[in-house]
């Protein structure tokens, strides 16, 4: 369907209190989708499931046996990019330049080219295996960085279908919480210390709160080091978000040379340095500070319940499971590798 101009032109030229009746609907419609996901918590035995992840699957099941009203299309559509960007951006209050001092130069270097490794074999297995190049990035992105929320932020970059975010996250739900039930066994069987199991588990399990839950079974200082080298990866979004926008855009626009500078860095990506730049210079108000904490987890929450529900559960089986592999070939990938180079930066 195509729009006529005048259409497009009162559109564009709305006042802001039209444009914010117009996403009432659709920001009412997401906000009860968070508060659902955030309820589950309270649920016995759901207590550590991720709201982020729980969002998605809500928005979906929604979308997949009711009817999303044309109304909350404007609301949707908004919190599932503009409010998407804005959250990652946020993401930069949470890390520090300091945190890479503390995981020491070599095992740095070393994280740097596991996240690299990862990224590309799973590019290069996708297309192997036959799956859609957008979503074996999206599952590349997830599986090399930190989860929902680089799978979140890839799709920022380039915008592929709700189902391939779906798909992406319901992936690496199953296969990081796998990790953070077998891993304390692993370890123990390879008798890690705290220090290199924390690196490990930092290093390659999925989501910062499967971290959390693989790295403290072995004690305060495995839990701690796992935090730590686990930030430090997602310091490493920003410059796997550039380079996934560099190789999307020339693909798409031709010479690699004739692109613009908004091309290269998307401009969320910096704000994302930004923010992790001020909050390393120590600028911002510690009551500021713990409110954007607080409320980033929230937004990105809604953004992927938006997601949601611009997919059904249909959509997502119908990608079939070439892209489940290649998610289970991934991620034994970053485990393994992980464990090759802590035995070498030891």
């Amino acid at each position: 369907m195509t729009l006529d101009r005048p259409a497009v032109a009162n559109a564009t030229s709305a006042s802001p209190l039209r444009r914010l009746e117009a996403i009432v609907p659709g920001l009412t419609l997401v906000a009860t989708i968070t508060a659902a996901a955030y309820g589950l918590r309270q649920v016995p035995g759901l207590s550590g499931l991720s709201p982020m992840i729980s969002a998605i699957f809500i928005g979906i099941a929604f979308s997949s046996f009711t009817t999303v009203p044309a109304a909350a299309g404007p609301g949707v559509a908004f919190f599932g990019k503009r409010m998407l960007r804005l959250a990652i951006v946020l993401l930069g209050f949470q890390l520090t330049l300091g945190q890479l001092g503390e995981v020491g130069l070599v095992r740095m270097l070393a994280l740097c080219a596991l996240v690299a490794a990862t990224f590309l074999a799973t590019v290069g297995l996708g297309r192997l295996l036959g799956v859609d190049p957008g979503l074996a990035r999206l599952l590349a992105a997830g599986t090399s960085i930190c989860g929902a929320s680089a799978i979140a932020a890839a799709n920022a970059v380039h915008r592929t279908n709700d189902e391939d975010v779906a798909y992406a996250v319901a992936c690496i739900t199953v296969f990081g919480t796998a990790a953070m039930l077998v891993y304390p066994l692993l370890g123990q069987l390879a008798g890690l210390s705290p220090v290199d199991y924390g690196f490990w588990v930092g290093s390659s399990i999925h989501e910062v709160a499967q971290v959390v839950a693989a790295g403290f079974q072995h004690g305060d200082v495995a839990g701690e080091q796992g935090v730590v080298v686990k930030l430090s990866r997602v310091v490493l979004l920003a410059p796997l978000l550039v380079a996934m926008s560099v190789l999307t855009a020339d693909r798409s626009g031709g010479v690699s040379g004739k692109l613009g500078f908004s091309q290269i860095v998307p401009t969320f990506v910096l704000g994302f340095v930004l923010c992790m730049a001020i909050n390393t210079l120590g600028l911002v108000p510690a009551p500021l500070k713990a409110a954007i904490v607080a409320i980033t987890p929230i937004m990105l929450a809604a953004a992927l319940g938006a997601l949601g529900l611009g997919t059904r559960f249909s959509a997502v089986r119908a990608r079939g499971m070439r892209p489940l592999l290649l998610a289970a070939l991934a991620s034994v990938f970053i485990s393994a590798a992980s464990l090759a180079l802590l035995a070498t930066v030891a």
